[in-house]
């Protein structure tokens, strides 16, 4: 799929990192994951243009996908619990409960796999994908593991077991790196 040849009329800067179409274009792909990688790219342009003050893709920043992230939670239809809901840590909740509803955490990692793709054919280098940030992938660990704890469910690969001793340890960089990203994550605050 070549998004840039198929909106040559698009006038929008800010969907495309090219300024011209290639030579050498196939086929628009039609499997459910080039279309839902379309429709998460053209999402993301539309936010960063309705975004105040408006911005390109090359001034997006890994800040600006988190605040993407932090929009797309009231779409979510999970439930996480709060620190002090009754029901925290519980897989199969009794009653219901006024805990909000946010993206789960496995559909948050697929969209940023799907977005870094996209920004790549659209002509952007890896190294500057904001997708691929530090701070998206602290994010996404940290919503993962919030979303593990609050509704008891575990999202740990397993491991193969060997005959040595194995420990599980924290990296000591995720320790002291300061302020969690995930600040309004927990109060159930969204932009």
């Amino acid at each position: 799929m070549d998004l840039i040849s198929q909106n040559h009329n698009n006038k929008n800067p800010n969907t495309s990192l090219l300024t011209q179409t290639p030579s050498s274009s196939s086929p628009p792909s039609s499997s459910r994951y080039e279309n839902q990688k379309r429709r998460d790219w053209n999402t993301f342009c539309q936010y960063i243009r309705n975004h105040r003050p408006p911005l390109s893709l090359v001034s997006c920043s890994g800040a600006h996908v988190l605040d993407f992230l932090r929009y797309l939670d009231q779409f979510g239809k999970t439930k996480v619990h709060h620190q002090n809901c009754a029901f925290f840590g519980l897989p199969n909740p009794p009653a219901p409960c006024p805990c909000p509803l946010r993206q789960a955490w496995g559909s948050l990692d697929a969209l940023i796999g799907r977005l870094r793709a996209a920004y790549e054919e659209n002509g952007g280098a890896p190294e500057t994908s904001p997708f691929g940030s530090r701070s998206v992938r602290i994010f996404l660990r940290e919503v993962r593991d919030f979303q593990a704890r609050s509704r008891g469910v575990s999202y740990e690969k397993k491991r193969k077991r060997n005959n040595k001793q194995i420990t599980q340890s924290q990296p000591q960089s995720q320790q002291q790196q300061g302020p969690s990203v995930m600040a309004n994550y927990h109060q159930g605050a969204t932009r």
